[in-house]
C-alpha cells in the first residue's frame, strides 16, 4: 500500500496494490502496520459506517469535538465522490485550508482524515456507496457541522446546480462562527 501525503501533510491518501485478472481483483484495504508507519498513529478503529447516496448529494462538513473527536479512514466501494477534509485546528499552520480527492470504486483510494478536520463529500456518479472507519463512536452531543458553501473556504464542489443536503447540513455554521479545535 502506498501512502501519499496531501498538501496538508496530516491528510494522507492510501493507494492499495491491486491484484487483478479475468476472475476479478484482490487488494488489502487496511493494514495496521502500514497505517501506523504512514501516520505515526496506532489508531484503534471502533466503528464502521456505510452510506449510499445518489448523484448530487453532498454530506458534510462534519466533525466531532473532543473528547469524542474522530479520525476517519474513508473509501468508496461503488461510484465516485469528491471527498474533502478541512483543517479546523486553530493552532495549525494549515488552519482553514482544505484538500479534496476523487475517491472511487475504480481507483480504490482511501483518505485518512485525522481528528481536528471537518469532512464531507459530494456524489459525482449516479450512486455511490461510501465506507468509513472511525477512531471514536458517534456522539450526537459532540457532533458539529460547517456549511458546505462557506464563502471563506470557497470549496468548488463539482456538482451541477445546488447540491442535495440534509436539514442538519443546511443549518451548519460558517468556519468563523463554528466551535473548533484549539
Amino acid at each position: 500500500m502506498k501512502a501519499v501525503p496531501s498538501t496538508i501533510p496530516d491528510v494522507i491518501r492510501f493507494e492499495p496494490k491491486v491484484f487483478g485478472d479475468e476472475r476479478g481483483f484482490f487488494f488489502e484495504s487496511f493494514n495496521a502496520r502500514e497505517f501506523a508507519k504512514a501516520t505515526g498513529l496506532e489508531a484503534q478503529f471502533v466503528q464502521d459506517n456505510h452510506s449510499r447516496s445518489r448523484q448530487g448529494v453532498l454530506r458534510g462538513l462534519h466533525y466531532q469535538l473532543a473528547p469524542k473527536a474522530q479520525g476517519k479512514l474513508v473509501r468508496v466501494t461503488e461510484g465516485e465522490v469528491f471527498d474533502v477534509a478541512v483543517d479546523i485546528r486553530r493552532g495549525s499552520p494549515t488552519f482553514g485550508q482544505w484538500v479534496g480527492e476523487i475517491l472511487s470504486a475504480e481507483n480504490k483510494r482511501q483518505l485518512w482524515i485525522p481528528a481536528g478536520f471537518a469532512h464531507g463529500f459530494a456524489v459525482l456518479s449516479e450512486n455511490a456507496e461510501f465506507l468509513y472507519k472511525t477512531t471514536d463512536y458517534w456522539s450526537p452531543e459532540h457532533e458539529r457541522c460547517i456549511r458546505w458553501d462557506d464563502p471563506t473556504l470557497a470549496i468548488p464542489w463539482p456538482v451541477p446546480g445546488t447540491p442535495l443536503v440534509s436539514d442538519k447540513d443546511r443549518q451548519g455554521f460558517n468556519l468563523r462562527d463554528a466551535e473548533l479545535y484549539d
